[in-house]
């Protein structure tokens, strides 16, 4: 577990790079995906598009909620310059869950020169968690066979099957968080704990030698914004070349987990299956990379996220000590209260029908999640945190339909289990300052969180 904390020397060495790249292709695909939706985004807020505010103002970053009270108070579906939005939850599950929309923005018509340059762009270009044949990026037919394969592997079974891996890596970063901060803090919960424990998760997962995790910590940094919107260009470069050295060492780890396979789940991936089908290396890649984005990141802000409310919510916590057996469904209202993940988009494919208003093929929907985990048609009293919430696991955190979070066990598991050790160990926790909140608009979590372990 030390190789987490610091580098090793084993860690130092192994600056794992693929070769070098010209940064044509990454300025043209910075261009297609990011430059011109900033110059969109300021166009339309210097027009007074209410939309465009989500992902400028700095007050709605910090508090979007009164923000998504609005849009849903505007309609079901609500047209800004740029985009439809919805915050209702029956409105959000529909958009998930319908076929007219997908996930994939390059099968949409796009002027002659933005085409132009996504067909340049795409030269040499890296297998990120959001590119295709990623899972988040692909649309059915490919999407169903792809997540068929994967599914098999991470069942229910499979991840709970896990739960003893996940309960000892959390006593012993629990032993080490201590051993940081002996006069009992302050200690920073992110860096010290909540980042660890999914990174060490994912790491058991992918079969990562052990001293390759702080490298992976690395990774996981590096990789996981690329799932914002609208990324200025210096970050962009910081993501890809996170990607690509991503990229190279996996394709090896791969050859080697055929040649030698562990225990661990990616080994079952690689192979083929029942039936003889398998994944390919991009799959694999992207699969690989979706992991540390989604996985990672996500589960991060749910731990520390987590940490804050409880602690804001000293009564909530009593309850959960007096009757420890809610731990799980206290997850849920985490999720459902504050989600790790606020937005997502889709694209239409086809001309179709939302709440009675018509959505053009090519037009865009931003489903608001953490909006729609809000609606008092569903959740009543919904800005009220309630670990006792009967409904809570009625959330859209982990989306809905054909793409609905591959690893919602697996965060759950380590939410629970991780938030309930923490707690356990030290029950004197106290906020030891105020957090601060990641910049980013689509995930919602904190990277510091001042804590003192006793008082």
């Amino acid at each position: 577990m030390e190789a987490l904390q610091g580098r090793t020397e084993a860690g130092v060495a192994h600056r794992v790079r693929g070769p070098s790249r010209s940064g044509l292709g990454t300025l043209l695909r910075w261009t297609t995906r990011h430059g011109l939706l900033r110059l969109g985004i300021a166009a339309a807020a210097r027009r007074g598009d209410a939309q465009a505010r989500l992902f400028l103002d700095p007050v709605i970053r910090d508090d979007p909620y009164p923000f998504y009270r609005q849009i849903r108070h505007e309609g079901p579906l609500v047209r800004g310059r740029l985009m439809w939005s919805t915050t209702r939850h029956n409105v959000v599950t529909d958009v998930l869950r319908d076929d007219a929309f997908g996930v994939n923005p390059d099968t949409m018509a796009a002027p002659a020169a933005v085409a132009l340059l996504r067909r340049l762009g795409r030269r040499r270009m890296p297998i990120g968690p959001i590119d295709p044949p990623s899972m988040l990026a692909t649309d059915p037919p490919g999407h169903t066979r792809y997540r068929r394969l994967v599914v098999k592997v991470f069942t229910a079974r499979a991840i709970e099957s896990l739960r003893p891996r996940v309960e000892r890596h959390c006593a012993d970063l629990l032993d080490e968080l201590g051993d940081a901060a002996p006069d009992g803090g302050p200690v920073d919960l992110v860096a010290r704990y909540a980042s660890l424990l999914p990174v060490t998760m994912i790491a058991e997962i992918l079969g990562v030698p052990p001293q390759l995790r702080q490298r992976f910590l690395d990774w996981g940094s590096a990789v996981s914004p690329v799932l914002d919107l609208g990324l200025p260009y210096g970050q962009f470069r910081r993501v890809e070349t996170g990607i690509r050295e991503l990229n190279h060492w996996l394709r090896g780890h791969f050859a080697r987990l055929r040649a030698d396979p562990g225990d661990d789940l990616l080994s079952q991936l690689v192979r083929p299956d029942g039936d003889g089908e398998r994944l390919t290396d991009d799959e694999l890649v992207a699969l690989a990379g979706l992991l540390m984005a989604a996985g990672f990141e996500t589960t991060v802000n749910l731990l520390s996220t987590g940490t804050a409310l409880l602690l804001a919510h000293p009564e909530q916590l009593a309850l959960l000590r007096a009757e420890p057996h809610r731990w799980p469904n206290a997850v849920e209202e985490i999720l459902r209260y504050d989600s790790p993940v606020q937005t997502t988009a889709r694209f239409c494919r086809a001309d179709t029908d939302v709440a009675g208003v018509r959505v053009r093929r090519g037009e865009v929907v931003v489903p608001m999640l953490g909006g729609a985990n809000r609606d008092p048609a569903v959740f009543a009293d919904p800005d009220r945190f309630d670990v006792t919430r009967g409904n809570a696991r009625d959330h859209l955190s982990f989306s809905s339909g054909a793409h609905y979070c591959l690893g919602a066990n697996l965060a759950r598991l380590e939410g629970e289990i991780g938030l309930r050790q923490l707690f356990e160990r030290y029950p004197d926790l106290a906020l030891d300052g105020v957090g601060h909140r990641r910049p980013t608009r689509v995930l919602r979590g904190y990277d510091q969180l001042p804590v003192r372990l006793r008082s």
